[in-house]
């Protein structure tokens, strides 16, 4: 079977039936899996065999940052597969040495030293691996809004409910509520919400026993779960409580790293550096697959006496690390960084507009070009779907959303707005012009 090219191409349906008769698709029952057939991709935008134009208004799975098909990193990609494809890990190349210089250069801090991965949740497990052979200590702590990779350990540091199928797993994971809970408040400002989670945080941690608490794994602003900042004053008072009891704070950045937020890295916001940083996505724009582990200089030095438990055959790959290094350079060459700071104010007020004008429109968020929109069904400001809940207006809404070009992700009663770092304002106001029109259907299911 001979498929897709821009000269010649199957239907689109025959594409769709092949890819689910013979492929999984994940977090899904394969007779619901809808896919989108695409062709190819540019820029902000992916087309389908028929020749439909989709805005990329979620940069994929938030990881496309320089956007689709960047001809830097492509030529990047070639020129190394030319060169050197793979070796196995106990090697040095010219890349791996490149590369991580750079990543040391430009991540803030004494954050030094990296182990390369396949992706974000090998990171998340390696950070893992690291943080209990540095202290000696097992129990690691995460929060309920968060997400940290489909692996098994990361399931477990995972809080949201795709944990849930995949319990029980390993000991030692224990969960706390964030500072800005589904339902629960901590307080009305931000100062009242920090002081009385790191106190309730406190509690939890004399309750466990410090002696066994190797690291606390937080998400730096919460992405899919809410893509909820935190509030003023939180992780420098998080850091300082957990250095405390000699506790590693890992900040997992694999969605909020890399541009995102309007900052190279999330963590820049807020006046702390963590003891480790976990990434992937925005490291290369997922063009290959790559991550890393960024740990503090004590941590480095530490493994340069101990040996580190762990491995993996794609460690260091040479044809990830090309990307990688490419798509650095083209984010800080073509401003990237500073056009997602610039075009906060555009999403910001897109937002303010929606919500004057829909009733539905419960609460938006944008931090950068990391944003979330918030839907109620009720004046009481109830959300249209519950936590792990679906309803009718939603579905409509997802379909309304890609019959009129527009591709992002519909969970719950929430629907992202994460597009590539390069797209402009005019683009921007393309996809929340899509988005006025589709939240009529949500209107009609207000129920006042």
């Amino acid at each position: 079977m001979e498929f897709k090219t821009r000269e010649k191409s199957v239907e689109s349906k025959e594409m769709i039936d092949l890819c689910k008769q013979h492929t999984m698709y994940t977090w899904a029952k394969g007779d619901a899996v809808d896919p989108i057939p695409v062709e190819r991709a540019e820029g902000v935008y992916m087309y389908t065999p028929d020749g439909q134009r989709i805005l990329d208004f979620n940069s994929q799975l938030m990881c496309v940052n320089i956007g689709h098909g960047h001809p830097k990193v492509i030529e990047a990609i070639k020129k190394q597969l030319e060169q050197l494809v793979y070796v196995y890990p106990g090697t040095a190349t010219a890349v791996r040495a490149r590369t991580a210089k750079l990543l040391s250069e430009i991540v803030p801090g004494d954050i030094n030293t990296f182990f390369f991965t396949s992706g974000g949740a090998e990171a998340n497990e390696n950070a893992i691996k690291i943080a209990r052979q540095y202290t000696g200590r097992h129990k690691i702590l995460s929060r309920y809004r968060s997400y940290h990779g489909a692996t098994e350990a990361c399931m477990q540091l995972t809080g949201d409910p795709r944990r849930w199928a995949n319990e029980p797993g390993g000991p030692g994971y224990i969960k706390v509520m964030d500072p800005r809970p589904y339902t629960y408040s901590f307080g009305e400002t931000d100062e009242e919400k920090t002081a009385e989670n790191l106190k309730y945080l406190e509690e939890v941690i004399m309750y466990e026993g410090p002696h066994t608490i190797a690291a606390m794994f937080v998400e730096t602003v919460t992405g899919t779960n809410g893509v909820q900042p935190p509030p003023a004053g939180y992780l420098k008072g998080l850091k300082a409580l957990l250095e405390k009891y000699g506790i590693l704070l890992v900040c997992d950045e694999v969605m909020a790293g890399f541009g995102r937020t309007g900052k190279m890295f999330a963590f820049e916001h807020y006046d702390f550096v963590p003891d480790i940083l976990t990434m992937a996505k925005g490291l290369n724009s997922s063009y290959i697959p790559l991550g890393a582990v960024g740990m503090s200089d004590k941590l480095a030095a530490h493994f340069q006496e101990n040996v580190f438990w762990g491995g993996l055959t794609y460690n260091s790959h040479c044809v990830g690390l090309a990307a990688a290094e490419a798509t650095i350079h083209v984010m800080r060459d073509e401003g990237l960084v500073e056009n997602a700071a610039k075009l906060q104010h555009v999403m910001r007020s897109e937002m303010d507009r929606l919500q004057a004008k829909h009733p539905s429109f419960k609460e938006g968020r944008a931090l950068g070009l990391f944003g979330m929109v918030d839907l109620q069904k009720n004046s009481k400001g109830e959300p249209m779907a519950p936590y792990n809940g679906a309803h009718p207006a939603m579905n409509e809404l997802g379909k309304f959303f890609r019959d009129n070009g527009l591709f992002t992700f519909v969970r719950w009663g929430s629907f992202m707005c994460n597009p590539p770092l390069c797209i402009t304002e005019e683009q921007l106001k393309e996809g929340f012009e899509i988005i006025d029109r589709g939240l009529e259907i949500t209107d009609r299911a207000f129920e006042g």
